[in-house]
């Protein structure tokens, strides 16, 4: 196995070399096995087999590919639909990997189970049918998997399925499940599960197994898993078991549904056995031990029918030929193995390949008696290694290890410590057999690959294969057809008792089978090697190739060929190949035997052996006869290689010859071409003197022309320069006086700013004490306006006393009311019954006088409610005018409101002001405070003489801060004093709004009752209509009540507000009377800040001499600035200048850079061409030798060509001056931009000083403003300023 794709071994073009070669002419190969066994089975007649055996990971499957496509290759393209029988092969082979391999320790994708695949062939040699044995399935690892290994891969196929799948089969992850998680390894590396889940259902789709039997299967497989969670434990009675626990029935339960049986028996069949007696059929319970065994049968019974399922339906779409007699069969078997930990499974396979190893020994010593005896040759009897004890020590009856095995199987008390012990008692002398030293349970078998220990731990557990027929009568009941196929009914003799069998000996007569199968084919052997145990390409293991090769009996098939005549030729080929070792016999007309016995007798090889059509040789007699041969073929080769030499030699001195003829001919012409260069040469020096003169007059003028130019350009910059300057310089007297007639328009401003503030705050303040009076007078008011209160007070409290009496009498009205209606209602009741009787009676008269009475008894009753109906309307009368007192009452109220709230508004405005008069003075005290501080570091800065105006200016802050504290003071108070006016102006809305209500109620009242008055007056003429006034007298008089109760909650609500509005107007006048005391203390503290600020001006008028003359100043300090920054512009624009210059001169160096590139890329081009040339020269030179008469042809050319040349040589001349001249102008650049770098220097250290002095006058600026900006201390107003980049501190107003 090279552990990677090598296509060119195994491609189409290989096949065809290998086709019809014998065996041994070409290197081995898989092909060569495989075209040997097609070539016997047709020449013969006779079926072939090829053994493909190794251990896990030696590349046996491949191989088995390789076989299959070269026989393909061989046989033809019959198959059906498009694919051959070798494609429907391969692509069963996924369904088998996924249902019959697992992961080992050795190998990721470990078959575990022999396969034996049969081509049927047609008389023609064409693959007519193909069909799969399957053979030895490692039933065990169903139920017993070790770590690192894994259980078959479906199982965590089926677990990484899709949502879907895992949902309908009720799955989980793979660790949950007992069958899986007995080893650590759930995934491998390089293995996903979840697309070889698709890839298994591909293929099964590409066999022909269609979605209802999918479905089926894996239903089968998620039982198989569910079967294993379940758990039993000990019962109630002896040697019973019940299911363990509520997730071990879930199991139960999800395993009957998948298998579509009956949950009851399913879990009879488990915990229960039938046993057939001959009284009858005797039920029993079996413990949890005996159960759990039972179910492991079971799980491995139905994995096992499933897996023969899959092989019969994959044959069944590959189809058979039954025809045919003809078959190649390719058998893919696991090969030894020997772990550190080896058990059954293990010993089940070593016990395989000793089978096989006792059949290739068996074959390979027949072949070889075969042979000596075919070709009559004298041979004796060769020893090998005889592995026969080793299959009597497994097999034999009824003493071997199998039969031991099944024995304990069949006693429950059995353990493996007690098989150990009677396997050491029965084997203790066998020479095959041995114990180690410190273990009770292992045991070693000496195999032909070597010793291998094994531990007994699970050999009873793994060996146990109940067929119970519980079990069978269970599926083959299944409502799932799949499941009852795979169940079919047993024979009578089967189902009367339970059988046990077991897993080793179905195994024995599996293998028993297959060694039938081969004993009736011609073998042939293949072992495959596994060059590393990393599974990586290009590494080879010595040591393990060498146990690899020991194991699968190589090396003993090596030593039995070698002992006796392990090289042997045909006649034909012998002689072909050692024929040049005695080519004189040949000439003998002699057969093929004795001219083989000659050369050999000749080379003196003792040994050897003459058969009827081969020769025979000893080990190492080949190696000499080819040592003798490649010495006979060397000396030969050495006679050739002389021969060659001589003649090569020939050829170079006649091609020496030939080039000295033609030098001497070259050397003549060169020396004529040298005198005419000479020649050439005189005429060119002419031209070049007339050059070099043209070039120097060339020069000089332009020298001048550049010197009249430069003059040209200096006289035009020196007059736009001083007219920049001037127009420069009138700018910048335009500038400045624009800003000294802003200065004095600004100064203007001011003073008339400042007399405007002084006039307005003298008038505020004799407005403000005018709102004052009118306060004082408005306060004097609202004592009127508490006594008018009270009386409305008063008044509304009869008004409320005259409504409850009002009230009282019309609920007593409408009592009495409601007790004559109901005497009405029950009269007429009677009245009616009465008529009825009457008119029954046909008694005319008795009815006559009893209307008549009862029209009188009701004239009476009307007029009787007429009487209270005008009372009524006596009380409505009197009603109406005390609610017109009421509305009266109620108008005066809604007047004086209206009063008090023009006086709150007048209020409001007043308090306004005072606000107004108020934030101003704050403003003007804080511009005071500011200035202030900027006097006292002024002062501080100046002199010491000015510390009484300090301590003067600190008692003015101080007064000042009291000032601010009362006036906080008075803001408080007019804050509260609004609130308290917003709160009085809503009572009064409220206020307002109540009283058009009830206003709006009562109207509604009174139109209600004129209503009632004339219903009332024409009851008299309608009698009939009595009821349905009645009723609506009733209807309007419980709308009268509603009105009234709504009345009473109207007056108690305005009861209320009237008490709210008195107290807030106390609160109010208790507010006006604080604030008109705070007003007169504002008044005071004003007098006394007016004074304070008075004697500020006259402290300050003496400064505004001073700030004149610094005024003065600073415009001559301004002037300077702008002269200043005139002459910075100037700089900046020479600097400029110059940098422009520069730019200039870079680019003309990079021009002048790019055309001495191009004229040295012109240089090369003419190099070159004057190198063509010459190589031209020389070829005519030697045209000229063999064509004379062309020779005033090859004159001209050659003139012309001389011609070019010299201008050629001309022009590089003047390249050469140009450059020369750029070269010096290229410096005189250089030093006039080295003079330009001073100057910018020079500008650099100018602008530094002019920076210097700028720093300085914005420092004595800064000085001089903050004296200039004191004027502005009256009118409170202040100015942000910049210039020249110092930032002034200013006051806003």
């Amino acid at each position: 196995n090279p552990f990677q794709r090598l296509p060119n071994l195994v491609d189409v073009q290989t096949m065809e070399k290998y086709k019809g070669a014998n065996l041994g002419d070409l290197d081995p190969h898989v092909f060569a096995i495989a075209d040997v066994s097609y070539r016997q089975m047709m020449n013969e007649g006779k079926s072939n087999s090829i053994l493909v055996s190794g251990e896990s990971g030696a590349g046996k499957t491949e191989t088995t590919k390789l076989l299959m496509r070269y026989l393909a290759f061989l046989g033809g393209r019959s198959g059906t639909g498009g694919r051959t029988v070798e494609q429907q092969v391969l692509e069963s082979n996924p369904v088998l990997e996924a249902f019959g391999n697992a992961k080992t320790v050795r190998n990721n994708n470990s078959s575990r189970f022999g396969k034996f695949v049969e081509l049927q062939f047609d008389k023609s040699g064409k693959i007519s049918g193909a069909a799969i044995r399957t053979y030895l399935l490692e039933r065990s690892r169903v139920c017993q998997t070790s770590s690192p290994e894994r259980n078959y891969h479906c199982f965590y196929f089926l677990c990484s399925a899709p949502s879907e799948d895992i949902k309908k089969y009720k799955l989980g992850d793979p660790s949950s499940f007992h069958y899986l998680n007995q080893s650590s390894c759930i995934r491998v590396d390089g293995i996903n599960d979840a697309e070889e889940y698709l890839a298994t259902r591909n293929a099964m789709d590409m066999v022909g197994i269609t979605e209802e039997e999918q479905e089926a299967i894996f239903r089968v497989v998620a039982a198989v898993l569910h079967l294993g969670n379940i758990s039993f434990a000990k019962g109630t009675e002896a040697d019973s078991s019940v299911i363990k626990d509520a997730k071990s029935r879930f199991h139960l339960n999800t395993a009957g549904e998948l298998l579509m049986c009956d949950c009851e028996k399913l879990e009879n069949a488990l915990i229960k056995r039938e046993i057939n007696t001959p009284e009858g059929v005797i039920t029993t319970t079996v413990g949890p031990n005996s159960a759990t065994v039972s179910r492991d049968g079971f799980a491995k019974q139905i994995y096992s029918r499933l897996f023969d399922w899959l092989v019969n339906r994959i044959n069944a779409s590959i189809g058979q030929d039954p025809s045919s007699d003809k078959l190649i069969g390719v058998l893919d078997i696991y090969g030894f193995e020997s772990f550190k930990t080896n058990s059954f499974e293990q010993l089940c396979i070593n016990f395989t390949n000793e089978k096989l190893q006792q059949h290739f020994n068996q074959n390979v010593f027949k072949m070889e008696q075969e042979e000596y005896t075919r070709e009559q040759i004298n041979w004796s009897y060769i020893e090998f290694v005889d592995n026969q004890d080793v299959l009597d020590l497994i097999e034999k009856k009824p003493g071997g290890i199998i039969a031991l095995l099944d024995e304990a199987c069949m006693f429950p008390k059995s353990t493996h410590e007690t098989l150990s012990q009677k396997l050491y008692e029965k084997f203790k002398n066998h020479k095959r057999f041995a114990k180690p030293k410190l273990s009770r349970t292992a045991f070693t078998i000496q195999h032909y690959a070597g010793d291998v220990i094994y531990q007994s731990d699970h050999f009873l557990d793994k060996n146990k294969d109940y067929v119970v027929a519980e079990h069978q009568e269970l599926l083959n009941a299944s409502r799932c057809s799949f499941v009852s196929v795979l169940f079919p009914p047993a024979p009578e003799e089967n189902t009367k008792s339970s059988k046990s069998s077991s897993i080793a000996t179905r195994f024995k007569m599996q293998l028993h089978e297959l060694m039938e199968t081969l004993s009736s084919t011609e073998p042939h052997y293949i072992r495959c090697v596994k060059p590393n145990s990393v599974l990586k390409p290009a590494i080879f293991e010595n040591t393990n190739v060498l146990q690899q090769l020991r194991c699968s009996g190589v090396l003993e098939a090596i030593r039995i060929s070698c002992a006796g005549y392990p090289t042997r030729k045909l006649f034909h080929d012998f002689l072909h190949r050692f024929r040049i070792l005695a080519p004189e016999i040949l000439k003998e007309k002699n057969d093929e035997k004795t001219t083989c016995q000659k050369v050999l007798d000749k080379i003196g090889l003792e040994g050897y052996q003459i058969g009827r059509t081969k020769v025979f040789l000893r080990a190492g007699q080949m190696a000499e006869l080819d040592a003798r041969r490649t010495e006979v073929r060397n000396t030969a080769a050495r006679g050739v290689q002389s021969q060659l030499r001589t003649h090569v030699a020939r050829e170079q001195f006649l091609i020496l010859r030939n080039a000295s003829v033609c030098l001497q001919s070259f050397v003549r012409a060169r020396l004529a071409c040298k005198l005419h260069g000479f020649l050439r040469q005189q005429a060119a020096v002419l031209k070049i003197q007339k050059n070099i003169r043209r070039y120097f007059a060339r020069r000089t003028y332009s020298q001048l022309c550049l010197s009249a130019i430069t003059l040209q350009t200096g006289l035009r910059t020196m007059a736009a320069r001083n007219e920049f300057n001037s127009r420069n310089q009138d700018k910048a007297s335009i500038h400045i006086q624009s800003r000294w007639r802003r200065h004095r328009d600004n100064l203007s401003y001011i003073k008339l700013k400042r007399a405007a503030l002084t006039y307005q705050c003298a008038w505020r303040g004799r407005v403000a004490r005018r709102e004052l009076r009118q306060l004082k007078m408005a306060a004097r008011d609202t004592q009127a306006l508490k006594v008018a209160k009270e009386k409305l007070e008063e008044r509304v409290e009869e008004l409320m006393s005259r409504l409850s009496l009002e009230k009282k009498l019309r609920t007593d009205l409408e009592k009495s009311k409601a007790t004559e209606i109901s005497k009405l209602q029950s009269a007429l009741h009677d009245m009616e019954q009465r008529v009825e009787e009457a008119a029954a009676m046909k008694e005319n008269e008795s009815a006559k006088k009893a209307v008549e009475e009862a029209l009188a008894q009701e004239r009476e009753k009307i007029s009787s409610l007429t009487s209270e109906i005008e009372g009524l309307k006596v009380l409505l009368v009197a009603e109406r005018e005390e609610n017109d007192v009421t509305k009266k009452a109620h108008a005066n109220s809604q007047e004086r409101n209206e009063e008090l709230n023009r006086k709150v508004q007048d209020a409001d405005e007043m308090i306004k002001q005072l606000n107004d008069i108020v934030k101003r003075l704050e403003e003007t005290v804080r511009e005071g405070e500011a200035l202030l501080l900027t006097e006292k570091q002024q002062k501080e800065e100046a002199s010491a003489a000015l510390a009484e105006s300090h301590l003067r200016d600190q008692a003015f802050a101080i007064k000042i801060e009291e000032a601010e504290k009362q006036i906080t003071l008075l803001q408080e108070n007019v804050e509260r004093f609004e609130y308290s006016m917003a709160d009085l102006q809503s009572s009064l809305t409220i206020e307002k709004q109540q009283h058009e209500a009830s206003v709006v109620e009562l109207a509604e009242a009174q139109g209600k009752i004129e209503e009632l008055l004339r219903e009332v007056g024409d009851a008299d003429e309608k009698s009939t209509l009595l009821e349905t006034t009645v009723q609506r007298l009733e209807e309007r008089l419980t709308e009268n009540d509603a009105l009234s109760t709504t009345e009473r909650q109207e007056n108690e609500a305005t009861k209320k507000l009237l008490n709210e509005v008195q107290g807030k107007n106390e609160e109010l006048l208790k507010k006006l009377e604080d604030a008109g005391k705070n007003i007169v203390h504002y008044q005071d503290t004003t007098q006394r800040l007016e004074e304070n600020v008075a004697a500020v001006e006259v402290s300050l008028k003496d400064e505004r001499q001073q700030n004149d003359v610094i005024m003065k100043q600073l415009a001559d300090a301004q002037v300077e600035i702008v002269e200043l920054q005139r002459n910075l512009e100037g700089a900046d624009k020479r600097n400029s200048l110059l940098q422009d210059s520069l730019q200039r001169l870079e680019e003309s160096t990079s021009v002048m850079d790019s055309q001495l590139a191009i004229e040295r890329h012109e240089n090369s081009k003419l190099r070159s061409e004057l190198s063509d040339a010459r190589l031209r020269i020389d070829e005519l030179l030697n045209e000229a030798q063999d064509n004379h008469a062309s020779l005033a042809e090859r004159d001209d050319m050659i003139k012309r060509l001389e011609e070019n040349v010299s201008t050629k040589e001309t022009l590089l001349l003047t390249e050469r001056e140009q450059n020369a001249s750029t070269s010096k102008l290229l410096a005189e650049e250089q030093l006039k931009i080295a003079e330009l770098i001073k100057n910018i220097e020079e500008a650099h250290r100018k602008s530094d000083s002019l920076q210097t002095t700028i720093e300085r006058s914005d420092s004595v600026l800064l000085s001089m403003l903050r004296c200039v900006f004191t004027r502005v201390l009256v009118a409170g107003v202040g100015w942000v300023t910049t210039c020249a980049g110092c930032t002034i501190l200013s006051f806003f107003d």
